[in-house]
């Protein structure tokens, strides 16, 4: 095999999300400030920049304000500002809207903009270039590149053109060392380099565990009768039990555009829950297939979100880089976003850097970026938020009840922090605990089937390559996870890569995996009840292209 090629920068940044390409012009507006040279790359996986970005979004404009003052002058793609808030409670046929006195300031979104997120990095990443941040699309970070003295050098990227069978083709093509004085890991949710960096250098130490929710979003064009833009909605209830974490978001974009979406704690307990078809079911409430009827789905997708909190962060810096945007968890549940919080961490870690690059410091901690956030606007929204996710994972009403006490008692200053007990993977109860869930058949025209919605996804994978779902133990999906559980896998996925197949006689069962549905979301790494699920990077620019997501 051929000798890898290595570039040198002084920061490399892994991910071209809002967190890394915030960091990246951050970065180069220090260093035209200062009058020194700071070299930058961003490595992203997707085909390009904004491919695999899925967001509900609501953004709030404060970390963009600061980054970029004149955003609406240079043309930054926030077209549709919020009008009007609405918070619905779902039983089976009817609702019951919250009025807007009572709602916690966490929902109430006026001054933010309906967006895609995805076209947000894309306007990022042409702000970031013309600054002379070299960005790399289609080169996933597949592993770290560690110094001698056990600090972070870099990162390799994959190798192209090796075969099914772990072999080489007529293609093959070396990845590429990106060696940096310091390297920012900006991942998004479940990073599977940010996984292994907690793991080495101890990061979790002394802090709650992680937990998570599946996100699910369909993009449709409705009726312009139908449409409101700057509508903001969101629903709990049905069709979820009152003791599973969850709930829906519904905004209206420009262009008769709405982002119709739906999001599960991944510390449900009934292995017979499918995310993919409780979102299905929401769709046809009467308050919902209200707006759809008539409209037309033009895009799918799903991606896992962090949603423990302060409380859950890990320790942010390690020798030689540091953990940025949600690959360390710096998403307020309690708003549903996250995107101006990722790029305030990025810019917050931006300053470390540049002080430190000015001091000609390298691979070592930098402990100022926890600093500078322990003092930020970011730390005090985020503790404010801390007990949401711990109260609504009690059950939606007293839940609900509590959260209005802690936030609009207490303004989200109670003398209180509740924690997280448990990751998401030790929640589920044995099958024979539970009643299995009877879901619907799609109806083709407001409810679809996952491979169908797959499709819309644009996800595409060069089939003759290794599978990047990866077992540590083949045996376990049959004899663990069948045997108790049922199979989660196959409902837990909103891709249908995970399928149990069986001979003729319904015997001798074994798991199929489609890895060329896998959109990326992450959430069989998180679930998977013995941890014995592994997503690792596969070809550089496989995965979902999400247009407008």
């Amino acid at each position: 095999m051929s000798e890898r090629e290595s570039m040198q920068y002084d920061v490399v940044i892994v991910g071209a999300g809002p967190a890394g390409l915030a960091a990246a012009i951050r970065l180069k507006q220090l260093a035209a400030e200062r009058s020194i040279e700071i070299g930058v790359c961003v490595l992203e996986k997707g085909s390009e920049v904004g491919a695999h970005i899925l967001s509900g979004a609501v953004m709030d404009p404060r970390s963009l304000n600061e980054l970029i003052p004149d955003w609406q002058q240079l043309g930054a793609p926030l077209n549709a500002p919020v009008t009007e808030d609405r918070f619905l409670f779902l039983t089976k046929d009817s609702s019951f809207k919250v009025p807007e006195f009572m709602l916690p300031a966490c929902f109430k979104n006026h001054g933010n903009y309906v967006i895609s997120l995805g076209n947000v990095c894309r306007w990022l990443a042409q702000q970031a270039e013309a600054l002379g941040v070299e960005i790399f699309p289609g080169f996933p970070a597949a592993d770290v590149l560690y110094n001698e003295n056990g600090s972070v050098k870099g990162v390799v990227t994959g190798d192209m053109g090796i075969d099914r069978e772990g072999k080489p083709t007529d293609a093959y093509q070396p990845g590429m060392e990106l060696h940096g004085k310091y390297t920012l890991f900006a991942e998004g949710c479940r990073g599977h380099l940010g996984r292994r960096l907690q793991e080495r250098y101890k990061l979790r130490d002394g802090v709650d565990p992680q937990v998570y929710g599946i996100g699910l979003k369909e993009l449709w064009e409705i009726k312009p009768e139908r449409h409101r833009q700057g509508l903001v909605m969101h629903t709990a209830g049905w069709p979820l039990e009152s003791d599973t974490y969850g709930g829906s978001f519904f905004y209206h974009m420009e262009d008769n555009l709405v982002a119709a979406g739906f999001v599960v704690g991944l510390g449900y307990t009934n292995p017979y829950l499918n995310p993919y078809e409780e979102f299905q079911r929401y769709k046809t409430h009467p308050a919902i297939r209200s707006f759809l009827e008539g409209g037309k789905r033009i895009a799918y997708g799903a991606r896992a979100i962090t949603a423990g909190g302060i409380q859950s962060l890990p320790k942010l810096v390690f020798p030689g880089g540091a953990l940025i945007g949600d690959d360390a968890g710096f998403l307020n549940a309690s708003r549903i976003k996250g995107s101006h919080a990722a790029m305030k961490s990025g810019m917050l870690a931006a300053h470390a850097l540049c002080d430190a690059l000015q001091a000609g410091r390298e691979s070592d901690e930098l402990t100022a970026y926890p600093e500078a956030f322990r003092s930020s606007w970011l730390h005090e929204e985020l503790h404010k938020a801390r007990n949401f996710k711990p109260f609504m994972s009690k059950g939606l009403y007293s839940g609900t009840l509590m959260v209005g006490v802690d936030q609009v008692l207490f303004g989200g200053k109670a003398p209180w922090t509740l924690h997280h007990h448990h990751s998401d993977n030790e929640t589920l109860k044995p099958k024979k605990e539970v009643q299995p869930i009877a879901y619907p058949k799609p109806d083709g025209v407001l409810t679809f089937d996952r491979l169908s919605s797959v499709f819309i996804s644009n996800t595409n994978h060069n089939e003759d390559q290794p599978v990047h779902l990866t077992l540590k133990d083949p045996g376990v999906p049959i004899k663990v996870n069948l045997a108790l559980y049922d199979a989660p896998e196959q409902r837990y996925c909103p891709a249908g890569v995970y399928e149990i197949v069986s001979d003729a006689e319904g015997a001798n069962p074994r798991l199929q995996i489609n890895a060329q549905n896998c959109v990326h979301c992450k959430t069989c790494d998180i679930k998977d009840p013995t941890q014995n699920i592994v997503w690792v990077t596969p070809e550089g620019g496989g995965g979902p292209n999400y247009p407008n997501m």
